[in-house]
């Protein structure tokens, strides 16, 4: 039920036991800061099992990175996100240890919000950023999103709304 997506450079593959131990290692180390942890293994864990049970419950959801003519290690994930305490879907990414810096947030992130627009159809598609996670923000630039005001998390505090471009507005 969960489809691949690709690149030259880049597939977007299905989460999956085999991920636990990169999953834990970035859940439980301060990179994951931004999005909830540090956390223990227990509770990346059900994280994994949240990333595979979103997409049952949602119909979509985060894809595992790899490289396309990689060993299919997992480098970080991206996809749709939608959670019951969000204010409306969005696009998320997070790159683990030793995958930064070589653009492949911003190509899985343009992926994924290709198949938003392109497969589900989404008029519109946001990305939550805490201000503070420096990175993601100018990603968020970078793909062209402007900002779009903010909301409170209970857990993950003040996160700052960016408007992705409309499908009109982005380039094919």
């Amino acid at each position: 039920m969960i489809p691949t997506l690709q690149t030259e450079r880049l597939t977007l593959r299905a989460p999956c036991l085999d991920d636990f131990e990169a999953i834990a290692a970035f859940r439980g180390s301060d990179r994951a800061r931004f999005v909830g942890g540090p956390a223990t293994k227990a509770q990346s864990w059900q994280y994994l099992a949240g990333l595979i049970g979103h997409w049952s419950m949602r119909g979509y959801g985060r894809w595992i990175i790899t490289e396309t003519a990689g060993d299919d290690t997992a480098l970080g994930i991206a996809g749709l996100l939608y959670p019951y305490d969000w204010p409306e879907p969005e696009i998320a990414w997070s790159l683990f240890a030793g995958a930064e810096g070589k653009g492949y947030a911003f190509e899985a992130a343009r992926l994924a919000r290709d198949y938003a627009y392109q497969t589900l159809g989404w008029p519109t598609a946001a990305s939550f950023v805490n201000p503070e996670n420096t990175r993601s923000v100018a990603l968020a630039e970078k793909l062209g999103c402007r900002p779009d005001g903010a909301f409170n998390h209970d857990v993950l505090g003040p996160m700052h709304i960016w408007r992705h471009p409309s499908p009109e507005e982005v380039a094919w």
